[in-house]
């Protein structure tokens, strides 16, 4: 049966799902920018996948995931990088748009 409420929740739920898709899209984009700055550091400081995960108390493959670019991480885990790797990716997100 085809009611009012179907047909308005049919339609509020296409701009609903478009936005959530950007919301996505936005934070991968983050995700793939945070890996590569990472990365960068890490060449930098010679520091392996293992050590960096040493020193910030998780598992290389969790490192490995982060690096791949698509991982959601958590505000925590961006602080616990910022420290291990002694750089601002918080402060510095403005530069990518």
């Amino acid at each position: 049966m085809d009611t009012t409420a179907d047909k308005t929740l049919s339609v509020a739920s296409v701009p609903e799902a478009q936005r959530m898709e950007q919301d996505i899209k936005d934070w991968a984009q983050y995700s793939q920018w945070i890996a590569a700055a990472m990365s960068k550091r890490m060449s930098e400081l010679g520091l392996t996948q293992k050590m960096l995960a040493e020193k910030m108390g998780c598992t290389q493959q969790y490192i490995s995931k982060v690096l791949k670019g698509k991982k959601n991480m958590s505000l925590e885990t961006i602080c616990k990088i910022e420290n291990a790797l002694g750089i601002e990716i918080i402060k510095n997100l403005n530069e990518i748009k």
